[in-house]
């Protein structure tokens, strides 16, 4: 038969395929379904990942035990009202909510398999006294509006796993000069003692949490541990607290690892005397002992590789880790009896030794301890070193760290939409509740860009567009889980 036979029914075909065209725009128009273009803003949520998550920090930033600052502890009159806020938004984002007797937090969706490992995000609802919004409060509200986003869409049901947000009740340690209360327990690591901890005013952690009706006893405390088997991972953002993502101009970057610690309180004994009329060749300074000892650590670990020796403990390796992530500094120091006509007696200082490479750090203190000896000698005073803090280094897991590297480069992407090179990846000097959950779980950490570097302080910046570009990547993140 010719093609032209054929014209009425092409035609009548033709005008089917258009009818349904115009069906299906007209019917995504009543939906609210908007063109590619529109739908493709839409997908950037910056109403709920940057205005409201910005609102909500704000307002939990208002959240204080103080007046004229922001400082909430441990279990505090605003630490609960902080909880309380937080587990609200929790529960507008989907989540099932409760709080477990060490005062954190949970907000919980089962996804498509309860019995899936879940991953959990956490990060800390205390503050340090006189701080910054963001610390903390940043890793709970962008986690938050990832998931408000998915609960908006209809997909929270869809996840393939468990996700799990914790707001962890104490992570500073303001109040009981014992960090990560809340992580640890979690992670079956805070040592049942803690529960008789004491403040300044004599209460206990265990009467803190009375006094908001949580009862606990020691066997109830080793009963909140997670079981490891029933955890995917652990994720956290947290602001940078340093320059580093300033200065290459970038919002997010990925964390390597978390460096070790050690905290020394250094004694150094001379002999009290009139400042006017001991000869200085005759003096036993514990001062003059102290400042040449502090000298030597700054000298020491800005250039490690001039004092220590390979060997044993460390390698060429150590020794380049060491010069990339070596920090020491001493932050206290006092005298006796401190008066300005008076050689001091005794001398006392911290000090605070942190890097990624604990043999490195090991051989730091080693060679710190043995030089300061021989200062004391050399002047004729007596020199006690104390290790009062040990801390290894967490080592982020490689599978998460690509995760979280892809969903912050997908979206630098979504928001402004050019490409990066890469996501930087960084060293964090700062302890993080994500060093606590190590003990329980494979971690992964985003760090966000802070203005100046600056944190535990009222001057602590995010800009808004850096709170959406964190929330985006959560969500990014928690897409590859459909």
């Amino acid at each position: 038969m010719p093609l032209i036979a054929h014209l009425p029914i092409l035609r009548l075909l033709l005008f089917l395929l258009y009818s349904c065209f115009l069906l299906q725009v007209s019917l995504s128009s009543s939906n609210g379904i908007h063109s590619p273009v529109t739908v493709e803003n839409d997908d950037l949520h910056s109403e709920i990942l940057r205005d409201e998550a910005v609102a909500h920090l704000i307002e939990l930033g208002k959240v204080s035990d103080a007046e004229d600052y922001l400082a909430r502890t441990f279990q505090s009159p605003a630490a609960t009202r902080a909880a309380n806020l937080i587990r609200k938004w929790m529960e507008e984002s989907g989540l099932r909510t409760w709080v477990d007797m060490m005062g954190n937090v949970h907000g919980r969706c089962e996804g498509m398999n309860p019995s899936e490992k879940a991953l959990l995000i956490g990060s800390h609802l205390d503050t340090v006294i006189d701080a910054g919004i963001f610390d903390g409060a940043l890793g709970i509200v962008t986690a938050l509006s990832a998931l408000k986003v998915l609960h908006v869409r209809g997909m929270l049901s869809k996840l393939k796993r468990p996700v799990e947000v914790i707001a962890f009740s104490d992570e500073e340690g303001v109040r009981f000069q014992s960090t990560f209360l809340g992580s640890a327990a979690i992670a079956g690591v805070l040592p049942v003692l803690t529960l008789h901890a004491h403040d300044k005013s004599g209460i206990t952690v265990q009467e803190a949490l009375r006094s908001n009706s949580i009862e606990i006893t020691e066997d109830e405390l080793s009963r909140l541990q997670y079981d490891p088997a029933s955890i995917w991972g652990y994720i956290e953002v947290h602001i940078e607290q340093g320059p580093v993502l300033e200065s290459v101009g970038l919002p997010l970057g990925s964390v390597k690892g978390i460096a070790g610690q050690t905290r020394l309180r250094v004694t150094v004994k001379g002999s009290q005397g009139h400042a006017g009329t001991v000869p200085m060749a005759m003096r036993q300074d514990p001062m003059a002992a102290a400042a040449e000892m502090i000298v030597l650590l700054e000298s020491l670990c800005k250039k490690p590789e001039d004092y220590l020796s390979y060997d044993g403990q460390c390698t060429s390796s150590s020794l380049q880790s060491l010069a990339d992530s070596l920090v020491c500094t001493v932050g206290e120091i006092s005298a006796w009896p401190s008066a300005s006509n008076v050689i001091p007696g005794q001398v006392t200082f911290s000090v605070d030794v942190r890097t990624i490479d604990d043999p490195g750090r090991e051989a730091v203190i080693y060679e710190l301890s043995n030089r300061m000896h021989r200062i004391c000698d050399k002047r004729s005073v007596l020199c006690l070193i104390e290790r009062k803090h040990d801390a290894d280094a967490v080592a982020c897991d490689s599978e998460l760290s690509l995760r979280l590297k892809a969903a912050a480069h997908a979206s630098f992407k979504r928001i402004s939409g050019e490409d990066i090179d890469g996501v930087p990846e960084l060293v964090s000097g700062a302890g993080h509740d994500a060093m606590a959950m190590s003990h329980l779980s494979k971690v992964g950490m985003l760090f966000v860009r802070c203005r100046g570097g600056v944190s535990h302080s009222p001057a602590e910046h995010v800009s808004d567009e850096d709170v959406w570009a964190a929330g985006t990547a959560i969500l990014a993140f928690l897409e590859t889980l459909f």
